[in-house]
């Protein structure tokens, strides 16, 4: 599975996929994860099957998701806890969550 963290400049999303990448390992889970931008968006999901959105995207969350239902990317938007959390349990188990449930009924590829 390609995970990919974003943010708005994506400083904060590289700490998080750091973290999803080394739980995924703990786990013994075939997991690639990266960091993005918003900016690198729509175009950064092509290799992607999930995005993980930063809290302070919130705002522009509808917007991001269309893009990634298009695509066929799962998404989450992730709680500020869950992006500040010090493990990536739960930005992991928002990954693997929003990859099974993918919206392939809007999908357009």
């Amino acid at each position: 599975m390609k995970i990919l963290v974003v943010c708005g400049a994506g400083a904060s999303s590289a700490f998080v996929a750091h973290r999803v990448r080394h739980t995924a390992e703990a786990r013994g889970l075939d997991v690639h994860v990266s960091a993005g931008s918003e900016s690198d968006l729509p175009a950064s999901l092509g290799p992607v099957d999930v995005l993980l959105v930063g809290p302070h995207l919130a705002p522009r969350f509808e917007k991001i998701r269309l893009q990634a239902v298009h695509a066929g990317v799962g998404i989450a938007l992730l709680e500020a806890t869950v992006f500040a959390s010090q493990n990536g349990d739960e930005a992991l188990d928002a990954a693997i969550y929003a990859y099974k449930t993918r919206d392939w009924a809007e999908t357009k590829k």
